[in-house]
């Protein structure tokens, strides 16, 4: 027993030299793991995704501008991101200029996720083709993505590189997209032109996203698309309303620059209608479902309480649908109803939550369209106009959009927005073209917006949309109008095309002089 005590005791007992080897050996191991910890509060996180794209802080978003065929977590971008690569890829240097595409590319919002990638597809055929298909031209086109987040979010940060990029090497000479007439897309505006930098918008309709006779607050500003004033002239013209038997529901959520200005363009259209409008709130997101359904189902009882024929909209398309909805199950359905609105009921065809069984229920939607993949198609029956088009240009770009896509996945045309991405494109590289001095390589920044004023006439841009034609303040004239109806089946059908003048331009195309 003493022996086996003893034995434990020397055990416990360590000699001088056993406990510096172990003191030497805690203290590196605390040091170690002391170090890597001090490394790791010390050392950034990283963020990045991609060459110019990281995350935000507090945001799993990847934001930024890439043109290395980065898809932004977006499957359906991968395609169109790898091509962008590849014709980057081929540009040599010192011979090019870029053009960025900005567009809410993480959106989660189903039909805004549709209108940016077929918008992304038509920005890089109308690229393929002024690099591979434009006799020579110069400078080639370097195209790239900018993502401003989720609802644009963050904008200012994606605007912030594509302003450090236009006095960088690789030369940003213009940006297009600008997707939405929302209050970041006017900043994001506002920002890139005090910077000198020409944009080109899409689909922004917005009366107060432009330039005028009142001012230029955006100069270098273009569209190349109508105003929603001049989408509800064209649908008057279209439509010869009878404003005694018509009624409007619009939206009263303030600060969403295309419902407002559409609400002004439609009221100032029902000037002699006999009722005040219905209203409705949609949710701080329009993309939102909100609780807008349940006042549509109320606002639905009191059209049927009216002697309204024809109903003009006012709101963001997931509100259209609802309201469509509801009034598909109206109580007075044996009455039949006409609903008019602006572009967003582009976004109808692709939405899922539509139902079908309202479009056969004495309901017919029609819409305002940016484009429409039949609109100068000659047809039995209807006949094109001699002017503010081309069957021609229209052919052009189905051609490029066929040789831009894989043979095994078509672009989706009949909601136009890759028709009119491509038109916004064609207008980019015009102006950039234009503002070349002749012997130099590539024009300076504050040169491309300054083109704006020449758009016109014999300079005119032969859109796949139609003739664009600027005024002096970069505003389409006469833009030509699809008047597209949503068809039972959901699909878009075009009827007739309309003007904001009444008619088509004359073969000159230049502006009148404003009044």
């Amino acid at each position: 027993m003493p022996d086996r005590l003893t034995a434990r005791l020397r055990r416990r007992v360590r000699t001088p030299r056993q406990k510096l080897v172990a003191s030497v050996v805690t203290a590196a191991v605390v040091l170690g793991l002391g170090g890597y910890g001090f490394a790791r509060l010390t050392t950034p996180e990283d963020r990045s995704c991609a060459e110019g794209v990281a995350r935000p802080a507090g945001s799993d978003e990847c934001v930024g501008v890439n043109g290395s065929g980065h898809d932004f977590g977006d499957a359906d971008l991968r395609d169109v991101a790898e091509a962008i690569r590849a014709e980057n890829a081929g540009l040599k240097p010192g011979e090019y200029v870029t053009v960025a595409v900005l567009l809410p590319l993480t959106s989660t919002d189903a039909g805004m996720r549709t209108k940016v990638l077929h918008e992304v597809q038509g920005a890089y055929a109308y690229q393929r083709r002024a690099n591979q298909e434009s006799n020579g031209q110069r400078p080639t086109i370097r195209l790239v993505l900018a993502n401003t987040g989720r609802g644009n979010a963050h904008w200012r940060a994606t605007v912030d590189q594509l302003v450090a990029l236009a006095d960088g090497p690789e030369r940003l000479r213009a940006v297009s997209g600008i997707a939405t007439s929302s209050t970041e897309m006017r900043e994001a505006v506002t920002a890139l032109t005090r910077a000198r930098i020409a944009v080109v918008g899409t689909t922004i309709t917005a009366d107060d996203i432009a330039n005028g006779p009142g001012g230029k607050p955006y100069p270098g500003l273009a569209r190349v698309s109508p105003t929603n004033g001049d989408e509800a002239k064209a649908l008057a013209h279209f439509g010869k309303v009878d404003a005694a038997k018509a009624l409007l529901v619009q939206d009263t959520r303030s600060g969403d620059h295309y419902v407002d200005t559409l609400k002004a363009a439609f009221a100032a259209s029902l000037e002699d209608a006999p009722l005040e409008a219905s209203e409705f709130t949609s949710a701080p997101d329009p993309t939102q479902e909100g609780t807008t359904a349940n006042t549509f189902r109320n606002i639905t009882h009191l059209i049927c309480d009216t002697t309204a024929e024809t109903v003009f909209f006012a709101g963001r398309h997931t509100q259209l649908r609802q309201f469509i909805n509801a009034l598909g199950d109206r109580g007075c359905i044996s009455r039949s109803f006409t609903v008019l609105t602006g572009d967003e009921g582009s976004y109808l065809g692709a939405d899922k939550k539509l139902e079908r069984k309202a479009l056969k229920s004495r309901v017919t939607v029609r819409y305002a369209a940016l484009a429409h993949p039949d609109a100068w198609k000659p047809a039995p029956g209807r006949a094109v106009p001699r002017t503010g088009g081309s069957p021609q240009a229209y052919e052009n770009f189905v051609a490029d959009i066929a040789k831009a896509a894989p043979k095994d996945r078509p672009v989706a045309l009949a909601d136009g927005q890759a028709i009119i991405a491509y038109d916004a494109m064609a207008t980019a590289v015009h102006a950039i073209r234009q503002a070349t001095p002749e012997g130099a390589a590539y024009p300076t920044k504050e040169d491309v917006g300054t083109q704006w004023p020449q758009v016109k006439g014999s300079l005119r841009v032969e859109g796949a949309s139609g003739w664009i034609c600027l005024d002096n303040y970069g505003n389409p004239y006469n833009k030509a109008v699809p008047i597209v109806e949503l068809a039972q089946d959901g699909s878009q059908r075009f009827v007739q095309m309309a003007w904001p003048e009444g008619r088509p331009p004359t073969a000159t195309c230049l502006p009148p002089k404003k009044k």
